[in-house]
């Protein structure tokens, strides 16, 4: 895919030195590639479950940010490739509003309706008065 993103070298040689190791469980996968898939999501803004597969399975990647996140390391590894390129910044940002699910109006659109007075005194009758 043309709109992938892979660590630079120069990047990779700033943030290994800062990644945790001796980690219990099973055994890691290629941290270059989860870590390029996860800010892949950051920057496209799209889905965990939507990264595309070059970059390992998304339940990966998504618990790597979740638990790297609880701990503090991502702020580490971004101070790092900081130091490296300084004047190369970018702003993360993951702004968004939920809404309820009835703010639009009821399900089926809004509904239309007379009145009471109105509908009552365009009644006709049956009987004259």
């Amino acid at each position: 895919m043309a709109h992938e993103f892979w660590l630079s070298d120069s990047q990779w040689s700033a943030i290994e030195p800062h990644l945790p190791t001796n980690q219990p469980g099973a055994r890691r996968v290629d941290d270059r590639r989860v870590i390029s898939g996860i800010i892949h999501v950051l920057k496209s803004g799209c889905r965990w479950r939507d990264c595309p597969s070059v970059y390992g399975p998304s339940t990966t990647i998504y618990n790597r940010w979740s638990r790297w996140s609880r701990r503090g390391v991502w702020k580490r590894l971004f101070e790092a490739l900081r130091q490296v390129a300084p004047a190369d910044t970018h702003a993360i940002d993951s702004t968004s509003i939920k809404v309820q699910r009835s703010a639009t109006g009821p399900k089926g659109g809004v509904i239309r309706s007379v009145s009471d007075a109105r509908a009552v005194a365009g009644r006709r009758r049956s009987t004259l008065s």
